[in-house]
């Protein structure tokens, strides 16, 4: 009979008709709009929807350590918030008017709730900041999406919101701030003194759009100072940071060096922030560190799509040594393609995207953790995350490969089938057994809905308006605005160069692999990204086959 290899280019390099194109992309925004109506019906204003019990919840003020909870709850309509800009990609105007009055009328983070800076400023801050962009754009390139008399209030509620988170910054010796703060009294008295690298050293984003909105330096130089403290903590051998450090010694308590959870949005945001603010040492920074990176923890052969050896794969490694300390990857780490295709390196994104791929087609979700040596979950449950869709995306508009787009279909159809719940849609508690959980975490409205709509919408405005745009951490929509490239301030830190030293928008593309846009030959963009014995080698790697 044919070769097996003919099966997967049967199955993906068929072109995607249009007609279930348009029919997948209402499916995505059927899926949000039952994810959302069953909140906003059964759970607002509380945090989140139990999906399966369909009622809300909020903080756990029982118990003050079930961090899993209080992190992110903070009495503030979380869900409601992290799902504004997912109104307007949408282009629903009418609820995105909506949902913005109940924020303004309802909303106050005059809570005491102990809340975790880093989950406050990417899913509410970073919501906040959105939805007022896309309000006051004089383009409107979503709709007719202007608040009526708006005067300002969610910029507003994003600084009262920062200043809030303030405090967590003050009395560390390194810069480096605590991870959690009590909304109405500051830094808890018994708080740890230690932190994530991600969580400490992911908010420059926010921070920064805050700041120059405002034209107030003092949330972009702390949000920078922990970014330089962290910086400067890395190891002189090999160049990478651990994942967790102490906020007062500088002592790496967590020694792993990877890319998933702890460290993830570190990375993601020293090159978003250099997209969006143009500061040259953003870019310098994420440069190094890309390199330590595909120095040391990726392992395999060495082009993505030609070759012999093992496909590549990022591992985890004692940050001082580069030796491997686990067999592991998270789901988190399925993000990195996407921020490879930012930087222009599509070859090693494809390749690394097939690998998380592969594992999803095995259990119809991500697992928390995966054992690369032992084929098989760690961490058996998967809370509706979007890191696998949002690269899936990512790398449709870099290829325009419909491979991608039968990508999005399995995901879509994996999340109908084993996720809808009575109202909404539930964490799996376990891949394999594909048992629920009650809990519809708010990034499922914010960022896997949005993605997999944005996926099937070629027309959309993100695509088509002529406006540049980036998505933070949480899939915020930010314009890349030339208001957020001029400093309304000279040497935010001692010792930085003058303004004359910004980068321009286009030198990243010089600056960065150029080369690999032009690395795919013509004869392949029409078929699989990755030749099929080279798919059929992850599939039995993951044990598919």
């Amino acid at each position: 009979g044919p070769a097996r290899g003919d099966e997967y280019e049967r199955r993906y390099s068929r072109a995607f008709p249009p007609q279930l194109r348009a029919r997948l992309r209402d499916a995505a925004r059927g899926m949000f709009a039952f994810g959302y109506d069953s909140y906003m019906e059964h759970a607002f204003p509380r945090d989140e929807l139990d999906p399966l019990h369909c009622r809300g919840r909020g903080p756990d003020r029982g118990d003050p350590s079930n961090l899993n909870i209080n992190d992110v709850l903070g009495n503030y309509s979380l869900t409601l918030i992290d799902a504004l800009d997912t109104l307007a990609v949408m282009g629903n105007s009418s609820e995105f008017q909506k949902a913005v009055r109940l924020v303004i009328d309802t909303v106050s983070f005059d809570k005491d709730s102990t809340v975790q800076v880093f989950e406050a400023t990417i899913r509410v801050l970073g919501s906040l900041l959105s939805a007022h962009i896309i309000i006051t754009d004089s383009k409107q390139p979503f709709g007719d999406m202007s608040i009526k008399d708006y005067d300002n209030e969610l910029l507003h509620l994003a600084h009262d919101l920062a200043v809030r988170l303030l405090p967590a910054f003050e009395n560390t010796k390194t810069g480096i701030p605590y991870p959690r703060v009590n909304l109405k009294k500051g830094v808890p008295a018994d708080s740890h003194n230690e932190t994530c690298t991600a969580g400490a050293g992911s908010l420059l984003v926010e921070f920064g759009i805050l700041s120059r909105l405002l034209g107030d330096s003092t949330f972009e130089w702390v949000a920078r100072r922990a970014v330089k403290a962290l910086w400067s903590l890395r190891s002189n051998n090999t160049g990478l940071l651990g994942n967790v450090v102490n906020i007062q010694t500088g002592h790496w308590v967590g020694k792993q060096s990877g890319l998933g959870a702890g460290s993830d949005s570190f990375y993601e945001y020293l090159l978003k922030s250099y997209i969006l603010f143009g500061e040259k040492e953003d870019l310098e920074m994420f440069n190094d560190a890309y390199r330590n990176i595909q120095n040391h923890l990726r392992r395999g052969r060495e082009a993505c799509n030609e070759g012999e050896g093992d496909p590549p794969l990022y591992v985890n490694v004692n940050m001082y040594t580069g030796q491997l300390m686990n067999t592991w990857i998270d789901s988190l780490q399925a993000f990195f393609p996407g921020l490879q295709v930012l930087i222009g390196d599509v070859e090693d994104a494809i390749c690394l995207h097939a690998f998380y791929y592969a594992i999803w087609k095995r259990y119809g979700a991500l697992p928390e953790r995966y054992n690369w040596q032992l084929q098989a979950p760690d961490v058996p449950f998967y809370p509706l995350r979007p890191e696998l869709v949002e690269s899936t995306y990512l790398l449709y508009q870099a290829t325009k490969n419909p491979f991608y787009l039968h990508v999005g279909m399995d995901i879509l159809q994996s999340l109908e089938k084993y996720t809808k719940a009575k109202c909404g849609y539930a964490t799996l508690h376990h891949v394999v057994e594909k048992t629920k959980e009650d809990r519809m975490e708010s990034f499922f409205l914010s960022e896997t809905c949005k993605y997999l709509y944005l996926l099937f919408d070629e027309e959309n405005p993100v695509h088509k308006s002529g406006n540049k745009f980036m998505f933070t951490t949480e899939g915020h929509i930010v314009s890349v605005d030339e208001r957020f490239r001029s400093s309304l301030w000279e040497d935010i830190l001692p010792g930085e160069e003058d303004s004359a030293d910004k980068a321009k928008p286009n030198e990243l593309k010089a600056a960065n692999f150029s080369s690999n846009c032009n690395r795919v030959p013509d004869e392949r963009r029409y078929l699989l990204p990755l030749k099929s014995n080279y798919m059929r080698q992850i599939d039995q790697m993951v044990g598919l086959i």
